[in-house]
């Protein structure tokens, strides 16, 4: 009775598929909650594994087994693949929390630290020549572009790049980053 409905399945018949659903649905979710132990899951996958069916009725070999058993089969695997999906998804997020754990917040240690930073940059300043000083000062505390670092000095934008750009390397090692 399954292998004429599974032919007119292949053929796009919705009265097919319909009947073949009635006769088998309860059985294919069955099984799967027999996997998966969770009604909504098992509900998903029920109607994933019939619209498998829809969709590859004609690939069904009748020459390895029978309609209900490859029913079965698609229905078995893509429960197990669902189980094994929510696993994965389970140990990601486990390890995503054990690996990205956020210490608790010392805001006396982070102030102090940002004092420190900032103090170890002013002292770098210092240690630049005074154009660089200038030209790094207005472009990055200033917010202003090459252009205006140009015309505020009343140099070309080249000059300026090239104040910047030795001036950063200059701050660079000075605070030890490489």
């Amino acid at each position: 009775m399954l292998r004429p409905l599974l032919q007119r399945i292949a053929s796009a018949d919705t009265q097919a598929f319909a009947q073949f659903y009635d006769l088998t649905g309860a059985r294919v979710y069955g099984l799967i909650l027999r996997v998966l132990r969770d009604p909504g899951y098992a509900e998903e996958t029920t109607q994933e594994v019939f619209l498998q069916v829809w969709k590859s009725a004609s690939t069904f070999d009748p020459g390895r087994g029978s309609p209900l058993s490859w029913l079965m089969t698609l229905a078995h695997r893509r429960a197990v693949d669902r189980v094994r999906s929510e696993q994965s998804h389970t140990d990601r997020e486990l390890v995503y929390e054990t690996t990205n754990r956020v210490g608790e917040f010392d805001e006396v240690t982070e102030e102090v630290s940002r004092r420190a930073e900032r103090q170890a940059v002013l002292d770098c300043l210092q240690a630049l020549t005074e154009i660089q000083r200038q030209s790094v000062t207005l472009a990055y505390y200033g917010g202003r572009t090459y252009r205006e670092v140009a015309t505020e000095l009343g140099v070309a934008v080249p000059t300026v790049k090239s104040r910047i750009r030795d001036g950063l390397s200059r701050l660079r090692g000075c605070l030890g980053v490489m």
